[in-house]
């Protein structure tokens, strides 16, 4: 039937240890066996073996022998294959190591899962996605948290070390470790393959291991390097996990990045740091980011003054390679979703999450259906895009999770635009009328084909009726963290929900003006056109948010332009400041959270925080700042919850959700 092996390792023996090895290379199948029926191990997600949802051994590819199972997604959100190796238990502490091989079509994806508990669909513990040469590993909430890079059609292993009593989890692609990162899921019971959207793919030696962990004495580890953004040009402030993985209190330690030739450090003191506990290290100097792949390696040392007993997990691997932005490109999210909706939550805080990382890159726009916020014609023109909810599309390419935008979003922001957007608005506060001209400034040729577009959303947007609830299936945290929906009740009640990035309206149509442009357009010439939006007396026109759009011939957004209006000058244009916003870190948070504020220009800063009530808890003016700034807000006293965050510069406004468990 198959072949599936157990050994005791003689070196974990010596050590008194224990450690049952499962391995599978499929060589004990027929052609054309399902793996399932038989197994103990191999099954599907609903317990149906030996049917559509199982995987067949083919002798297609191998990484070893002849023989692998192959996946590929038939149905429009992914599979119907859905298959789950058991571990045989929940592993809730030791070093759990998972490995296999993986081949990936040409122009294809792969992706599997781990779960954390026996009951499968209950708790994601990690999800790993493989595209477009890019392995990425996120937590349902953090993006790349290990960035690796394949070959199409050709087998690579991916292997995971989860070290569950500490928390410190690591990933390798052909032994070289791609990253590590700290996982508030503490323990591991299956893994799932899925084939999701467009994939095609090939798995052989699977293989899991797991081995006891005595902690140390006195033992600091480096669980996580968070470098604060990855787009070249950007200063940024890194933020390092260090976890006690020791028995023994850790009162001082020194944290240091090794990155571009340059070390930067942070002496601590004053800590009471117990056994298992962890705190997060934020850098108060600002490290700039470079083009180019090089290595970003922290390291902890001196700790309590000496060396600590164990130097294996003292520093993490990660290679940061930055992205650089092509000149004057802004890419266009737009997220399908519900207040229906119980997944939606995750596009919420996807699309919050790219705003704070991406935010003069990046024009999100939330469209919703079936609820008070809806906008017929922009519901309309995203469904054709979408077979479900949530869903997004980036630049109008593929249907896509919203959990899952970054590599198309990277790989947009590296296209060259055919023309660079800006709008400028003109408001009228008393008619409540807004123009809005978008101009293209064309980089290359084009013709006709092309289309303008304007799009407007609006941030901090509030009901009182029913509609207005958002369905919350990661209420009480059996689906995982969601930036704090999984504190909150399902439904979340109305007045306890602000909504951002809403899809106001589109103009004049969702596929743009036929009319744009004249049959030649050469480079270097200019062409504009007029939009005009009436707000109604419930929009909040401060936080509006103007889009301007370029489309192609073939339906895709080629660039956009995004700013505010402006009763005062009428203009005011975000492109002309682009790195004018701010991040929260950690978020959810517990005793305190850091809040990165940017400002390229001299601006007036103030920062408030209003619980879901709207009642302001906290607030202060810290004047005039002319440079990237962290403030830290001691949330100790705040009872749990979400909050907003509201940042004042020049008098715009701009707001974040903060969640405090």
């Amino acid at each position: 039937m198959k072949k599936i092996t157990y050994l005791l390792s003689a070196v974990l023996l010596a050590s008194s240890a224990t450690a049952q090895i499962f391995t599978d290379d499929f060589e004990g199948y027929a052609t054309g066996d399902y793996i399932g029926p038989g197994s103990a191990e191999w099954t599907t997600w609903s317990g149906a073996e030996g049917g559509a949802e199982d995987v067949q051994v083919t002798n297609a590819q191998a990484f070893s022998g002849t023989k692998s199972i192959y996946f590929s997604s038939v149905a429009a959100n992914g599979g119907p294959q859905d298959v789950v190796l058991d571990f045989g238990q929940q592993y809730n502490d030791g070093v759990f190591t998972y490995e296999s091989a993986i081949y990936i079509e040409s122009g294809k994806n792969a992706y599997f899962n781990f779960q954390a508990t026996p009951a499968i669909g209950t708790t994601w513990a990690m999800n790993v996605n493989a595209d477009n040469g890019m392995v990425s590993i996120d937590d349902g909430i953090t993006n790349n948290l290990a960035v690796g890079s394949y070959t199409d059609e050709t087998w690579f292993t991916i292997r995971i070390e989860a070290n569950l009593s500490t928390g410190r989890w690591s990933a390798y692609i052909d032994g070289n470790c791609i990253g590590v990162w700290a996982n508030g899921v503490g323990s591991i019971a299956s893994c799932d393959i899925f084939p999701i959207q467009n994939s095609g793919f090939y798995v052989d030696d699977v293989m899991f291991d797991h081995t006891a962990y005595n902690l140390p004495a006195l033992n600091a580890s480096v669980n996580g390097l968070n470098m604060g953004g990855n787009l070249a040009g950007l200063n940024v402030y890194p933020t390092v996990k260090i976890a006690n993985a020791g028995s023994t209190e850790i009162n001082s330690f020194d944290v240091s990045i090794d990155y571009n030739g340059n070390t930067y450090t942070e002496n601590i003191t004053g800590q009471t740091l117990a056994s298992l506990s962890t705190m997060d290290v934020v850098f108060t100097t600002a490290v700039p980011l470079v083009s180019g792949q090089m290595a970003a390696t922290p390291t902890v040392s001196n700790v309590n003054g000496t060396t600590d007993d164990d130097a294996t997990d003292d520093s993490a691997c990660g290679e940061i390679n930055p992205i650089v932005p092509a000149a004057g490109k802004v890419v266009v999210g737009e997220e399908a979703t519900g207040t229906w909706c119980g997944w939606c939550p995750r596009g919420t805080v996807a699309m919050d999450n790219f705003a704070a990382e991406y935010g003069p890159y990046w024009a999100g726009i939330a469209v919703h259906n079936g609820d008070p916020m809806a906008d017929a014609v922009y519901d309309a023109g995203i469904g054709t895009y979408i077979s479900g909810y949530p869903s997004s599309i980036v630049d109008r390419g593929g249907d896509i999770d919203p959990g899952s935008m970054t590599n198309d979003f990277l790989a947009r922001l590296q296209v060259a635009p055919t023309a660079i957007i800006t709008n400028a608005s003109n408001w009228d506060p008393v008619t409540r009328v807004l123009e809005v001209t978008v101009t293209a400034d064309f980089q290359s040729a084009a013709d006709n084909s092309y289309k303008l577009a304007c799009a407007i959303t609006e941030d901090g947007v509030t009901g009182t009726d029913a509609g207005y609830a958002q369905t919350n299936y990661y209420a009480g945290g059996s689906n995982g963290v969601m930036g704090g929906f999984e504190i909150l009740a399902s439904p979340v009640p109305a007045a306890d929900m602000v909504y951002d990035h809403v899809a106001r309206g589109i103009q004049p149509s969702f596929e743009g003006d036929a009319n744009s442009f004249p049959t030649t357009v050469n480079a270097g010439e200019q062409h504009s056109r007029t939009f005009t939006f009436t707000l109604p007396a419930d929009w909040n026109e401060d936080n509006i948010h103007v889009i301007g759009m370029i489309i192609d011939g073939t339906g895709r957004i080629d660039n956009a332009g995004k700013s505010t209006i402006s009763s005062d000058s009428g203009i005011n244009d975000l492109n002309a400041n682009p790195t004018q916003s701010f991040n929260i870190f950690p978020n959810p948070a517990s005793t305190s959270a850091t809040v990165e504020i940017i400002v390229e220009n001299e601006a007036e800063v103030q920062l408030s925080i209003f619980d879901m009530s709207g009642k302001e808890v906290a607030s202060r003016n810290y004047g005039t700042l002319n440079t990237t700034s962290t403030v830290n807000i001691n949330t100790s006293s705040f009872e749990a919850g979400v909050y907003m965050v509201e940042l004042t510069v020049n008098n715009v406004k701009m707001t974040k959700r903060l969640a405090i468990k």
